[in-house]
């Protein structure tokens, strides 16, 4: 944090107490955030904010990503899929994107008007990506686009969807990936049914369809086909950075209700935070919440400046999110009953922590990145 940074993270706090913290328990029942939130993070500026601003974007870096994921998790408002949006599928564009993709959709994803998604996952892929079924090939001066998704988050409310096709069905390889823009009002695209989680239940995550999609060629990203895979390499270090800014404050708040809850809880007539266990177990969350954050700023430093390699992102992945969980799990013990109880905060941090450990490259692929190079 620094003195530019602290009116950003003002803001964001303002934004995410007012108008998503009230709203949590009706998203979660309809499961997908009311569109007009996009709007108006997007009329504040919220959104896209290390998007240069000749694309509509706040001209800043991951350092101000960061600090709105942070603001959003102590406000306990996870669910407007932002992290994804900005600092993942705007990048995307940013990234490999035409001049001409750059200005027809960044400025309306910095408004709100337009929202993202990436369609990775496929039934029965998982995180073999290369070996995706979906096909996308050329008719004419268009892709014909074929297959099926899975887990895609922000899929209710998108209006462009990055997905991941074999522009080469015959071949096998690494360089048989493309990643082509869909708007999901083209003919054949269908959402399929909204997902149940056992957490995260504002947050929308669909099937999608894709039923002889006609795109333009020009909605290929990137110079060449071929080329996802490798798109999709460089910008995982990112999106599991983001994973790791959202457990260290996770980690953060779990401790906070926990330490709040354990003061004014009473059992045999004295506090429980004046047991011993308690005092224990608070002195180790505290602790991990400590190395969490001096970790998660020393990865961001060092992604700010280029420096983030591959194996280091895919720690801070893995062990944060590990730690996230088990802190969760920590945490809920000592509200006893009340912990299970989903009115409770701990109860939806513990909840939504154990999808963390999954996406993003579950936590086994992230220690194969690290062993590799070694």
């Amino acid at each position: 944090m620094d003195k530019d940074l602290e009116p950003l993270a003002d803001l964001a706090r303002r934004f995410f107490e007012k108008e998503c913290t009230p709203n949590e328990e009706h998203w979660s029942e309809q499961q997908f955030v009311d569109r007009e939130v996009w709007k108006k993070a997007g009329d504040l500026g919220l959104l896209c904010l290390s998007i240069p601003e000749e694309y509509g974007g706040g001209g800043g870096t991951f350092a101000h990503e960061a600090v709105v994921i942070i603001e959003q998790m102590r406000a306990l408002a996870p669910s407007l899929g932002n992290p994804l949006h900005s600092a993942i599928i705007a990048h995307y564009i940013a990234s490999y994107g035409t001049e001409e993709q750059k200005k027809r959709w960044l400025p309306k994803m910095a408004s709100g008007d337009v929202v993202g998604a990436i369609a990775m996952t496929e039934p029965g892929t998982g995180s073999d990506l290369q070996n995706v079924k979906t096909k996308a090939v050329k008719d004419g001066d268009d892709y014909v686009i074929n297959g099926a998704k899975t887990f895609i988050s922000n899929g209710h409310n998108a209006d462009l969807v990055i997905v991941v096709a074999k522009t080469d069905p015959e071949s096998t390889g690494i360089d048989s990936v493309s990643l082509i823009f869909v708007e999901t009002e083209r003919e054949g695209f269908r959402r399929g049914r909204n997902l149940r989680k056992i957490g995260q239940h504002g947050q929308d995550t669909v099937e999608m369809y894709f039923d002889n999609v006609r795109v333009p060629q020009s909605n290929l990203l990137g110079e060449s086909e071929g080329q996802g895979f490798i798109q999709l390499m460089q910008q995982l270090p990112q999106e599991r950075l983001v994973l790791a800014v959202v457990a260290a404050a996770a980690i953060e708040k779990s401790l906070e209700v926990t330490l709040a809850y354990t003061k004014e809880r009473h059992a045999f007539g004295k506090p429980i935070f004046k047991f011993q266990n308690t005092q224990f177990k608070l002195a180790e969350v505290d602790t991990i919440s400590s190395i969490a954050w001096t970790f998660l700023d020393d990865c961001i430093a060092k992604h700010l400046e280029g420096e983030l390699d591959v194996p280091t992102a895919a720690k801070a992945k893995w062990w944060l999110t590990d730690q996230q969980v088990k802190v969760a799990d920590e945490c809920l013990q000592l509200f006893g009953g009340y912990g299970y109880m989903e009115e409770y905060p701990i109860a939806r941090l513990y909840a939504d922590s154990r999808i963390q450990k999954v996406y993003g490259g579950t936590n086994e692929i992230m220690k194969m990145i690290i062993g590799r190079a070694l």
